[in-house]
């Protein structure tokens, strides 16, 4: 390989097998090219920050029911184990339920939105008048 296909190989180390990564590793020092495989690597990870289990629910609606919630206040925050459970509700103790995921940074203002109290903001009941 030329080196330019190697420091491309190196900014696609993420693909590669832990032995091939060895492998261009040893030859990019080899041909004294400043690229490593791990650069490529940390640049992945800081692109992607590690998720925060907020909640876990037995249920699919009341998961559904928080991440809307924090969806509507433009937090970023994803469902676990949503798509298993809603096939087969019955493995949800076995799963630990459907698990509510956020960003680190964003935990301390997510923490309180689903269990805030949403009576105040509905319209008055039509019935009632």
């Amino acid at each position: 390989m030329t080196d330019a296909e190697l420091e491309k190989l190196a900014g696609e180390a993420l693909t590669l097998s832990d032995t091939a990564r060895e492998t261009l590793t040893t030859e990019l020092s080899r041909r004294n090219l400043r690229v490593t495989p791990q650069d490529s690597l940390q640049e992945e990870k800081d692109e992607h920050p590690p998720l925060v289990t907020l909640r876990t629910y037995m249920n699919v609606p009341e998961a559904l029911l928080a991440k809307s919630i924090l969806d509507s206040a433009e937090i970023q925050c994803f469902l676990a184990d949503e798509s298993i459970i809603r096939l087969d509700w019955f493995l949800s103790n076995a799963l630990g339920g459907v698990k509510l995921l956020v960003r680190q940074e964003d935990v301390e203002s997510a923490s309180a939105l689903p269990d805030r109290d949403h009576s105040s903001t509905r319209d008055t009941d039509p019935t009632s008048e």
